[in-house]
Order: C-alpha cells, then sequence, then structure tokens
C-alpha cells in the first residue's frame, strides 16, 4: 500500500478527510487543468459561481488524495460511474470512496476493498421538521424524534438524516432507495446502528455506522459492509500550486 503522507490505508482502517471549501485557500482556477473533460462539462451546467467554485476544489481534491494513495499523477485518475451516478475507479484498484459536501464543508472517506458511503449535513434550523420526518422517515424513527425535548429534536432528526444518507451512498442506490424502507437508531447516546432494511433484520449483521464528529455546526455519519474498522478523520487544510504530475502537498493534523 502506498503512503499517504505519514499515514497508510490499511485493509482495516478507514480514512475520513474534512475540507472547509471556501476557508482553504484552495482555488477552483488551481484544479481546474486535473479535472476530466465530464467534470469540466458538469461544472459548466452550475450556473451559481460559488457553487460551480466548491464542486471544482472538491473533485480536485478528491483527485489529489487518490493521487496519493495510489502513487498516480491526479489527471490521469478515471472514474466509472454506478447506475445512480456513485463514482468508482476505472482501474478497478483496491481502494473504495465515497464523497460528500454541505455549505462549507466537504468530506472524503477511503478505505480497502469495502463499500463505503459518508454523509455530512449543516445544522440549520427546521420548523417543520415533524413534517419532513413523518413524510421521509420510517414511522417509528420520526415518532422517536419527536418525542424528544424539543432542543433535541433538531440534532436528533439530522443524525437520522446523515446514517441513512450514508448507508444509500454506500449500497449506491442514490434516491432510489426510499429513507423509509429502512431504519436505524435515533435515540440520542447510543451507538449508530441500522436496525432492519426492509423489515428484515438479517442483512443489518454485515453493516456498520459511525457518527463522525468533523466541525462546529454539522453532523456526519460513515457506513460501511464490513465489521468495525479503525477510523482516522484528517483535515485537507492547505495545498500548494499545482503543475503537471505534482503530488498534493497536504497538511495531515489528526483530530
Amino acid at each position: 500500500m502506498k503512503p499517504c503522507g505519514s499515514t497508510e490505508l490499511s485493509e482495516r482502517s478507514i480514512h475520513v478527510w474534512t475540507l472547509r471549501i471556501r476557508s482553504s485557500g484552495l482555488s477552483a482556477r488551481e484544479f481546474e487543468p486535473i479535472l476530466a473533460s465530464d467534470e469540466k462539462q458538469r461544472a459548466g451546467r452550475i450556473h451559481f459561481g460559488s457553487l460551480r467554485d466548491s464542486f471544482v476544489v472538491t473533485r480536485g481534491v478528491l483527485r489529489c488524495l487518490l493521487g496519493r494513495y495510489l502513487d498516480l499523477d491526479p489527471s490521469s485518475i478515471q472514474f466509472n460511474y454506478g447506475p445512480k451516478g456513485k463514482p468508482a475507479l476505472a482501474s478497478g484498484a483496491f481502494v473504495d470512496f465515497n464523497i460528500a459536501h454541505s455549505a462549507n464543508m466537504a468530506v472524503f472517506a477511503f478505505t480497502v476493498n469495502c463499500r463505503i458511503g459518508i454523509d455530512v449535513e449543516q445544522i440549520k434550523p427546521l420548523p417543520e421538521t415533524y413534517d419532513i420526518a413523518t413524510r421521509f422517515f420510517c414511522l417509528e424513527e420520526a415518532a422517536e424524534i419527536m418525542s424528544l425535548p424539543p432542543s433535541e429534536r433538531e440534532t436528533a432528526f439530522f443524525r437520522c438524516w446523515t446514517r441513512k444518507e450514508a448507508y444509500i451512498k454506500a449500497l449506491g442506490e442514490g434516491l432510489s432507495a426510499p429513507l423509509n424502507s429502512f431504519r436505524v437508531k435515533v435515540t440520542p447516546n447510543e451507538s449508530a446502528a441500522l436496525l432492519h432494511f426492509a423489515n428484515d433484520t438479517s442483512t443489518t449483521e454485515a453493516w456498520t455506522l459511525h457518527d463522525l464528529s468533523i466541525a462546529s455546526g454539522y453532523i456526519a455519519a460513515l457506513a460501511y459492509q464490513d465489521r468495525p474498522r479503525a477510523i482516522s478523520v484528517l483535515s485537507v487544510s492547505d495545498s500548494g500550486p499545482h503543475a503537471a504530475a505534482s503530488k498534493v502537498k497536504t497538511v495531515i493534523r489528526r483530530t
């Protein structure tokens, strides 16, 4: 396994990288040259400049991190996309990954030979918590959330949402898997867990869910198809200018 800075990605480990997009000092112009033509086309279809820049920076950082793990020029990395759009390495290399972003935060999860999904959400007021929960979640989950004191409902809602989204993203099902087709733990102070899928509890035993503490004001969750693995949370805090075939100079900070 190729080294990633001062760390290595082993068979039994997961690396989660965090990036504060707009306050990182990274620019879209710096990363545009290493994107593939389809990524540039996708960026061109984003009408809002700030969102377009966030997309370019996020994809560029993904390429640079994969380049470190694979010892490849970031611009040479090619992706395949599943039926619902989940990206994977076209080379069939051993690294599995997933990305997510919300507001100013992006997260990247990497592991070896294991389906993985990650989600992050910015915590924000939700006056319509009950309506959204009853519309999208299992009835039991919605009832648990609304049974909590009002001061705890918002956090519980986003915990439930990110746990569910992480699992769906690991499956590669996108929005085709309804959030109310499976149930996760919601009760505060209990570890994240998948309780059942389509009322079948046997399918959940192969999966592990984790909540992630990544930054104030955000909630994140990780899902993967294996027994628990060791997780390292790392920060992309700085990156120097890019030249062709150069490695990104990432400052790693354990959190």
